[in-house]
Parts: C-alpha cells; sequence; structure tokens
C-alpha cells in the first residue's frame, strides 16, 4: 500500500501553517500554535486517531486566536485529503460515542467529498485558557471543509467545559481513525457508486 502521508504550508497575511499528517502512523504528535488549549487538544486527536500530526503555527495571536485556530484547521484538513489520495480502499464513514466524566459526545463522519457541519454543543464559559470557547465550532467547520468530510458533533449532556471540548476532539479522532482504515474486503475499490469521492 502506498504511503498515506501528506504535507501542507498555508500561508496568508494572518497565519503561516505548516502541517505534516501521516494517516498509518501511530499517534505521534509535534504541535505548536501559540495556543496552549489548542495544542493539547490536538495532541489528543492525534493519539486517538492513531495519526501522526505535525503543526507549526505562527499566527496573529495579539489579535486574537480566531485566526491561528480556523487557518491550522483548514490545514490539517487539507491535509487528511490529500494524504487520502483517490479514497480507494477506504472504509469511509466512522463514529464514536466518547464519555468523559459527566460529558457524552457522539461524533459520526463520512469522507464524502461534501464538506458540512452539524454541531450541537455548546459550553457555559467564554475561554479554555486562552481560547475562546466559540472557535471550537470554527474549528471543526474549518476541518470538515478542508477535509471534504460530513461532521455531526452532538454533545448529549455534560457540565465542565474542558471535558465537553476534549471529548468533541477525541471523538473525531475515533470516527477518523474508523474512516480512513483500509477495508480489507475491499482494499482496491472507492466506497461510493459513483465511484468517486473527490479524491484525486
Amino acid at each position: 500500500m502506498e504511503q498515506r502521508i501528506a504535507t501542507i504550508h498555508r500561508a496568508t497575511k494572518e497565519t503561516d501553517v505548516a502541517v505534516t499528517v501521516n494517516l498509518d502512523g501511530s499517534g505521534n504528535y509535534d504541535v505548536s500554535t501559540g495556543i496552549g488549549f489548542l495544542d493539547h487538544m490536538l495532541e489528543q486527536l492525534s493519539r486517538h486517531s492513531l495519526i501522526d500530526l505535525t503543526v507549526k503555527t505562527v499566527g496573529d495571536l495579539h489579535i486574537d486566536g480566531h485566526h491561528t485556530t480556523e487557518d491550522t484547521a483548514i490545514a490539517i484538513g487539507e491535509a487528511v485529503a490529500k494524504a487520502l489520495g483517490t479514497r480507494r480502499g477506504i472504509t469511509r464513514y466512522g463514529d464514536a460515542l466518547i464519555p468523559m466524566d459527566e460529558t457524552l459526545t457522539r461524533v459520526a463522519l463520512d469522507i464524502s467529498g461534501r464538506p458540512y457541519l452539524v454541531w450541537r454543543t455548546a459550553f457555559s464559559q467564554p475561554k479554555l485558557g486562552t481560547l475562546d470557547t466559540e472557535m471550537f465550532k470554527e474549528f471543526f467547520a474549518a476541518f470538515a471543509g478542508g477535509a471534504g468530510i460530513t461532521l455531526h458533533i452532538e454533545t448529549l449532556y455534560g457540565v465542565n467545559n474542558h471535558h465537553i471540548a476534549e471529548s468533541c476532539f477525541k471523538g473525531l479522532a475515533r470516527a477518523l481513525r474508523a474512516a480512513v482504515a483500509i477495508d480489507p474486503r475491499k482494499s482496491d475499490a472507492i466506497p461510493s457508486t459513483k465511484g468517486s469521492l473527490g479524491g484525486v
């Protein structure tokens, strides 16, 4: 099987982002965005998806974390899409139900080539660390757009804001791990009756 590794470099006047992913890795990560809580979440994403992830982002944090968070998510999504190539042989669908103490979050996704986010999660405080909690929705929307996936995230219940955010990222990780896996029964086929999932 070809190595499913990709690098994306995305530079604007607001951010400079370099991302490398290995879909068939072991969950190794080297992450630096300048936002501590975002780094922590990306480390969870890598560890629980088993996708090796390197992220180096330099952004306009003197303004706020919006551009850094969104552009990092776009680049990670684009790297995943590039590493998937034609999507031949992938399982395509993945889902996860993630408990974290008092919190339970459900994540489901389809590597469809049709980016879409359904977001049913809320926070009771405006920030986690230095990161505005409203940015979590923006992160997942940007990731779904960059990766070309349909992504549904719903927190069924929860109180602790840290747990809610972390369960969303861990849910994405586990669902993505299942969806990018090669199906041994159909490793030569694109899992669509159309014969294409928007890959290269």
